[in-house]
């Protein structure tokens, strides 16, 4: 009577490493659906009161505002901040930057590879909404560029209506972290005329 075959150790060893490679592959965007469910609803708390909520007890971090593209189905919260501790959860608005519906340029970060990822297919014309504690406001899309920060800023400006959407690029790059930035310009549009 012959003996079953042994599969070798190697075998089992890839598997593992597949399944090592399966799970930290789907860890960052599992992460990302996560902290959105719990941002929402220290949003839907923050628009209650207009104060500042953490999503969780240690969080250092507090939504600030909503972001949607309805053309799309975005709908992602916006935290205070844009460090690395933050935009690990969701895009964060740049402190130096203006808040949406002050006359200065406002800045929103995001990972291209989670939360921003939306941004290579927004096209000059395309509407974003931006809801923040002290209304709702509308943008339109109104070109997109790249920059390098090593040589180029972001040309935020004061007095105007601005909003940057900004992730790393190219969106296809094997490492994260390089020079290169791909910005989204928007101009705020001006509320509906009242009916009467």
């Amino acid at each position: 009577m012959s003996s079953p075959r042994r599969r070798p150790g190697w075998a089992l060893g890839l598997a593992l490493l597949g399944l090592a490679c399966v799970i930290q592959g789907s860890w960052i965007p599992l992460k990302a659906w996560m902290a959105q469910q719990l941002l929402q609803r220290a949003w839907q708390e923050t628009q209650r009161d207009g104060g500042i909520h953490r999503p969780w007890a240690w969080a250092d971090h507090w939504p600030v505002a909503r972001l949607r593209v309805p053309e799309s189905g975005v709908d992602v919260i916006v935290l205070e901040g844009d460090s690395g501790n933050v935009l690990a959860f969701a895009p964060g608005h740049a402190e130096r930057s203006g808040l949406p519906g002050e006359a200065r340029t406002a800045v929103i970060s995001g990972h291209r590879d989670t939360h921003f990822r939306f941004l290579r297919d927004l096209v000059p014309g395309t509407l974003l909404d931006l809801e923040t504690p002290a209304g709702r406001y509308r943008y339109r899309v109104t070109g997109t560029a790249i920059r390098d920060v090593r040589t180029a800023g972001l040309a935020i400006r004061d007095g105007g209506a601005e909003l940057i959407l900004v992730t790393c690029y190219p969106f296809d790059a094997l490492l994260a972290g390089g020079p290169l930035r791909y910005l989204v310009r928007a101009q705020r549009l001006p509320p509906p005329a009242a009916k009467g």
